[in-house]
């Protein structure tokens, strides 16, 4: 695999606060800010161990408009366990959001800036997870799409089914990567992405030409000049390739 699943990055018009809201949401610990970016990650947390994806807020400009193509699934054990998550979260400053879910056993609600996000019912494969249940990507077809991220995130496919694709660390812990069958195209640039590295001692040029022999493409954000890859997946949609680590 040329790289592996290192990070989710969330744009954001307040990063401290709304890492405060997810660290709270969690219970996760928020890092000293750096250069207007707010890490999130569990407390005693060894970067990059994959029994968590750490949170980066960065900060843009732009405010949300429109619904994410990339958003979390939060794990409960019961279904009070889930009653009162949901509460916890409302107090935290979420509120209920409309994707069109109608009538489902899990709950849909929006974070501080408008983020969607799902609090699910209890489901035994997302037992030991952690908080996080899985990292679910908006997909025109996970089945043509999934090879790209097996090989993109380094994690191993664990499930597929008509319309969802899921990958998990090879480690067996941590949350689930899932590509899900959606209608409609992408419009704008993703407001969540995924970042993935090589391992430390790779070739970050070599790992960056292995993905785009398999499909992605070069992709303008405003980045400018950086030190890392800013690519897209086969369906366009956005993510960073880091220095080796």
């Amino acid at each position: 695999m040329p790289t592996r699943l290192v990070h989710l990055v969330l744009d954001a018009n307040d990063p401290p606060m709304l890492a405060r809201f997810w660290a709270a949401a969690l219970g996760w610990e928020a890092q000293p800010e750096e250069d207007g970016e707010v890490d999130v990650w569990p407390p005693g947390y060894r970067y990059p161990d994959p029994v968590a994806l750490p949170l980066v807020f960065v900060p843009v400009p732009e405010p949300k408009a429109g619904k994410n193509r990339v958003h979390l699934d939060l794990a409960s054990q019961s279904a009070e366990h889930q009653a009162a998550l949901v509460a916890r979260l409302r107090d935290l400053g979420a509120r209920p959001a409309d994707v069109g879910q109608g009538d489902v056993p899990w709950a849909v609600l929006a974070d501080p800036e408008g983020n969607e996000f799902c609090v699910l019912e209890p489901r035994p494969e997302y037992a030991g997870t952690g908080p996080v249940a899985a990292v679910v990507v908006d997909s025109a077809d996970p089945g043509a799409l999934a090879g790209f991220w097996e090989l993109a995130s380094g994690w191993v496919r664990s499930r597929s089914e008509d319309g969802l694709v899921g990958f998990r660390s090879p480690q067996g812990t941590g949350p689930y990567l899932e590509l899900l069958r959606v209608p409609g195209a992408k419009t704008a640039k993703n407001r969540m992405h995924l970042d993935v590295a090589p391992q430390q001692g790779e070739d970050h040029a070599a790992a960056v030409s292995q993905l785009e022999q398999a499909g992605a493409v070069p992709a303008d954000v405003g980045q400018r000049e950086v030190t890392w890859a800013v690519l897209a997946d086969p369906e366009g949609g956005e993510f960073c390739v880091l220095s080796p680590r």
